[in-house]
């Protein structure tokens, strides 16, 4: 199934709401370290709802680390310098989509070395950039609906 990859998370909560998001989905979630938080952090819990989410992340050290050791083939990159909107992104059972950090984004270099595959979030100018839950919510339902939404529920 698809993954979401949080690139040094900083914020509890966001990535409690992703891990609700992954566990309504059926989505994988990959952390990339340093985590501006413990996994057991109570805001963390509050937000993904335990008694809900049956997501548990797999943390990784760091981003060379997660490339050296993952299938990227199908990798899929959200940043604001993304080349393409992400309407463009071709979404498989296999991809794995990259988040950056609430307050330092994706490394510069590694954004270059995959410039191709780099997308964006439609916004207005002048704008700040979406809340990461709100971004990986857009993302994944995108992505789903690509995959018509397999292993539905309901």
């Amino acid at each position: 199934m698809i993954t979401l990859v949080l690139y040094k998370p900083q914020i509890p909560p966001n990535t409690g709401n992703i891990m609700r998001l992954c566990s309504n989905t059926g989505f994988q979630l990959h952390l990339i370290k340093p985590l501006g938080f413990r996994l057991d952090d109570k805001s963390l819990k509050r937000a993904k709802l335990d008694y809900f989410s049956n997501t548990e992340p797999i943390v990784f050290e760091d981003l060379d680390m997660y490339v050296k050791n993952t299938n990227i083939q199908n990798l899929i990159i959200i940043t604001k310098f993304g080349k393409k909107k992400y309407t463009e992104a071709r979404f498989s059972n296999n991809s794995v989509i990259i988040f950056g950090s609430e307050t330092e984004g994706l490394p510069k270099n590694f954004i270059k070395n995959y410039e191709n595959k780099t997308f964006r979030i439609p916004m207005k100018n002048n704008s700040r950039s979406l809340n990461l839950s709100n971004a990986a919510a857009i993302i994944s339902y995108e992505a789903w609906k690509n995959l018509n939404f397999s292993g539905e529920g309901y």
